[in-house]
């Protein structure tokens, strides 16, 4: 039987609330009762100096980021040492020496921060049996732990991808819904893949609605045209739209033609006068 995770509501919808580490404690002794606060704490402490003073693309400081992903690793029923790579998981990104986490959080911490930058997503199986995560969260596999950081490092940016600029969010929707989705409903995190597939969408839906839009739009312009006219006049526009990749360039076709479609009505009801010699 395939295993549903779920997430409570603060942590699944877009909030302003950002999750403490008092919050990650919680959680993580929830699932796993005999857990120490110590390793997150020092985790977290080590995010703290080391991302000190970056901030991120909506201006928060970048630790935000770290207890984000952190929290939903832990929602996830994630041990204290993965929470803790999750805590640290873009330390590599900083000038942090690099033995220190190793020396400070032991080796299994750093080992997973290593194996999440390199690891590939669409490296594993996509079978759709959720077979990745169906084992215990006490003791997950080195996979299964990699898994759950890189998805909800996506998921945390992917709730956040307003402040990214235009072109990198249809990037990142694109590689969400055809890769990051998949895998996570293949690894049996069905509430993961479905946010992760509704956020992508939600980035990928104007781009197509607004060609959809334009062309029902066109097509009532024809309306004002001779009805003899009409099939022409609305093939030739919708040609002229297809051309047309970005949405700021299909609105100004599209006013273009609008602004001009009274003068084109006129004139194609005047009667057809010959040139008299």
């Amino acid at each position: 039987m395939k295993r549903q995770w779920r997430f409570p509501p603060s942590l699944t919808a877009e909030t302003d609330l950002t999750p403490t580490l008092e919050s990650v404690i919680a959680t993580v002794r929830s699932h796993h009762p005999d857990a120490g606060a110590g390793q997150l704490e020092r985790a977290y402490a080590e995010a703290s100096v080391w991302h000190a003073g970056q901030r991120r693309r909506s201006g928060d400081p970048y630790v935000t980021h770290c207890l984000a992903v952190a929290a939903i690793v832990a929602e996830l029923r994630m041990p204290p040492p993965v929470v803790c790579a999750a805590l640290l998981h873009d330390v590599e990104d900083t000038a942090c020496p690099p033995r220190r986490i190793a020396d400070q959080l032991g080796q299994e911490v750093a080992d997973l921060i290593a194996a999440v930058r390199t690891a590939e997503v669409s490296a594993y199986p996509q079978t759709g049996k959720g077979t990745m995560l169906a084992s215990d969260a006490a003791a997950p596999s080195w996979e299964t732990a990699v898994l759950a950081i890189r998805l909800a490092d996506r998921l945390h940016n992917m709730r956040t991808i307003a402040f990214v600029a235009h072109p990198r969010q249809l990037l990142n929707a694109r590689e969400t819904l055809d890769v990051f989705a998949p895998a996570a409903s293949a690894a049996g995190l069905e509430t993961v893949g479905r946010e992760l597939q509704d956020l992508a969408s939600a980035v990928l839906q104007p781009a197509m609605s607004s060609y959809v839009v334009s062309g029902r739009l066109l097509a009532v312009v024809t309306l004002l045209l001779p009805s003899q006219q009409r099939a022409r006049w609305q093939a030739e526009w919708s040609a002229d739209l297809a051309v047309h990749t970005t949405r700021h360039a299909r609105t100004c076709f599209t006013l273009h033609v609008l602004l001009g479609a009274p003068r084109l009505s006129i004139t194609l009801r005047r009667p057809f006068r010959r040139d008299r010699r």
